[in-house]
């Protein structure tokens, strides 16, 4: 056997054997099952697949207002998108500076609720460098949101 083999198989082994102590973690009897989670197909309430398949009301497979997530997208059209998550119903943004405007924002906007409320709305909005915008510049964004998302759900239909 070679240097370079023998130093893989001792490497393989010792990856092995730190992987395995990684599964018991000292416990030597094994735990008690979960008494109160019943997985039976006619029991359980939702699975993994019913956030991807057409349901209904999509607000109840995701808990994230449809409404005011377009809205947001919408008012904040000239902020560059960074990052988007709508499990957790997460938006940030770069900076971007707004029409007519001269100061450039970047904002984080996260909607908490499937339901359309301004509870539901939480929008962070920060200057050059971190700096604090005027609390009614971020008033007014939040009203502008809060106005877009009624309109969307006036055009959709369901009041």
């Amino acid at each position: 056997m070679t240097y370079a083999s023998a130093a893989r198989l001792i490497i393989a082994t010792t990856l092995c054997a730190g992987l395995a102590a990684c599964g018991n973690s000292g416990r030597t009897e094994r735990s008690a099952p979960d008494q109160g989670s019943d997985m039976r197909p006619e029991v359980r309430s939702s699975r993994i697949q019913d956030l991807f398949t057409g349901s209904e009301n999509p607000n109840q497979s995701v808990g994230v207002n449809k409404y005011l997530w377009n809205a947001s997208l919408q008012v904040l059209n000239f902020l560059p998108v960074q990052t988007i998550d709508p499990f957790t119903g997460v938006i940030q943004t770069g900076y971007g500076t707004p029409p007519g405007g001269g100061r450039s924002y970047r904002a984080t906007i996260q909607i908490s609720d499937p339901a359309l409320d301004a509870r539901s709305l939480r929008l962070s909005l920060q200057g050059p460098g971190g700096a604090a915008v005027e609390p009614g510049t971020a008033r007014a964004v939040e009203d502008a949101i809060l106005t877009r998302a009624r309109q969307l759900r006036i055009q959709d239909g369901r009041l």
